[in-house]
């Protein structure tokens, strides 16, 4: 910790000139909190940072509190952190967290709020969990990081490559940390299987199989009364509005107008793995082939060196990933770790090899790369270009044809069509 402590005080004139003239350019206040400088020990090891959690229903609360998806606990069991204030659309939500966070210190000082810019207006706060649906994870991104505020967000990172390409540049232009929840690069079993690939002890690849489902709905529910629990227009935010239905609020991910659907939801997730295994984490595919009932008869992406992407199931697996080299074959999930020939389990990453960034606890390694300054394990560059697999393969989907990828321009190539779906309007007054 000591040397992380250097690191961070030899960085601070740097930083502080980066924060003061983006500021200035920007034409925004200079929002500069203590634990941007370093000032006051605010981001040392024995101090706590202040946390806001924006959306904390089922999810937002197992990332805040712990459950089956966090079992380290969340962020109120990590011990440089206290979470002073929660939000959420949903009155009953915000309550709930409201308590859980109040017998976790044995006070009644956690603030609640409706409004998330109520939240982000303090200046104390100086982390953000980012827990709502996808339809507002990239505009709270870039609303937080442009006041400053280092950020751990649920996945999906967007709704549309456009999105998740802005709140990337946000992030980067604003020197704030950010994380998105993909924790399988937090897991032991997904890094080793990695270096197995990346190392090639399975040989050359020539394929692999991501098991996602796919398709999408659109919503043509009955109007329901809005329950009085419940801000309608603030929890539809930048999705379109249309009458309030119980179904939506629980079961939101199949509607188009506020998911990706199980590729965005699990994508964000499998297909992740898929680009860090081939080492693709600041690029991707340059072809998305949807399944034609002949020589495809799965979503297929095309990598460079030929090697071939196929959406579909694997026996014995659920939500894994299968790599399929010239040398043998390594299948990882959160289930299940096997590799052909079975030796390769016991193989250790020698010293010169490739070794992919060190996790074991997601929370934590956010923490860290806050204390640091330093990149994390799911930085918002390696977010954009693993959700945007998923969204070229949704747009190829629903076209019906191949698509060719320029991953470099993060464009499809002579295609107008296919690059007017690559964003979406924002109801107003909601504008990244």
């Amino acid at each position: 910790m000591k040397n992380r402590e250097k690191y961070f005080q030899s960085d601070l004139q740097s930083r502080r000139k980066f924060i003061q003239k983006t500021a200035f350019i920007c034409g925004i206040p200079q929002i500069i909190k203590a634990s941007a400088l370093g000032m006051n020990g605010a981001i040392s090891a024995n101090s706590r940072l202040n946390m806001g959690c924006i959306g904390v229903g089922g999810q937002g609360t197992r990332q805040m509190a712990g459950g089956i998806w966090a079992p380290e606990g969340g962020f109120i069991s990590q011990p440089s952190v206290k979470v002073i204030a929660v939000c959420d659309a949903n009155k009953n939500n915000v309550e709930r967290a409201k308590k859980i966070v109040d017998q976790r210190y044995n006070n009644s000082d956690c603030a609640v709020y409706r409004d998330f810019r109520e939240l982000l207006a303090r200046k104390d706060i100086d982390l953000v969990l980012i827990a709502t649906g996808e339809r507002w994870h990239p505009y709270l991104g870039a609303y937080a990081a442009r006041l400053g505020k280092d950020i751990y967000s649920e996945k999906p990172v967007s709704l549309t490559v456009y999105e998740a390409r802005v709140l990337a540049n946000t992030v980067k232009q604003y020197g704030v940390i950010y994380q998105i929840g993909t924790q399988q690069r937090s897991m032991n079993n997904f890094r080793f299987a990695c270096e197995l690939v990346r190392n090639g002890y399975i040989g050359e690849i020539k394929t692999v199989a991501a098991d996602v489902t796919g398709g999408i709905g659109h919503c043509d529910l009955p109007a329901e009364p809005v329950p009085d629990w419940l801000d309608w227009d603030l929890w539809l935010g930048p999705a379109p509005w249309r009458p309030y239905n119980s179904r939506i609020v629980g079961g939101w991910m199949a509607y188009f107008d506020y998911s990706g659907g199980d590729m965005t939801n699990w994508g964000a997730h499998v297909f992740d793995i898929v680009q860090w295994g081939l080492g693709m984490d600041d690029s991707g595919p340059s072809d998305v082939i949807p399944p034609d009932g002949q020589k495809f008869k799965h979503l297929t992406y095309i990598y460079p060196g030929n090697i071939v992407v196929e959406r579909k199931s694997i026996p014995g697996m659920s939500k894994g990933i299968m790599f399929v080299g010239t040398k043998g074959v390594v299948k990882v999930s959160r289930e299940v770790f096997e590799t052909e020939p079975t030796s390769l389990m016991k193989v250790k990453i020698k010293p010169n090899e490739i070794h992919l960034h060190y996790s074991t606890n997601h929370h934590t390694d956010f923490l860290n790369s806050v204390k640091t300054r330093t990149r994390n394990a799911s930085d918002a560059e390696v977010a954009c270009h693993s959700i945007t697999v998923s969204h070229i393969g949704n747009i190829a989907e629903q076209l019906g044809r191949p698509l060719k990828w320029d991953a470099a321009n993060e464009k499809f190539i002579n295609d107008d069509e296919a690059n007017k779906m690559l964003a979406r309007p924002m109801r107003a007054p909601w504008v990244l």
